[in-house]
């Protein structure tokens, strides 16, 4: 795929239209969800465990100091 040089506030409606369809026909290739998936976990976990943590300290603040 031809790499942009036009940002997509300057494109027509008409470019991203063709735009988003060329990207809907491009399949995956093979390790393309695995890397999404730890994209994700990498992500989303840190801030997770965090808020878990939070909470944790919080339960036992206030019920078991």
């Amino acid at each position: 795929m031809k790499r942009q040089k036009n940002s997509l506030k300057k494109m027509t409606k008409e470019e991203r239209k063709e735009l988003m369809e060329q990207l809907k026909e491009t399949p995956l290739e093979k390790g393309d969800f695995l890397a999404m998936v730890i994209a994700a976990l990498l992500t989303f976990l840190p801030v997770l465990l965090i808020l878990l943590g939070l909470l944790f300290f919080l339960i036992w603040f206030f019920f078991y100091r």
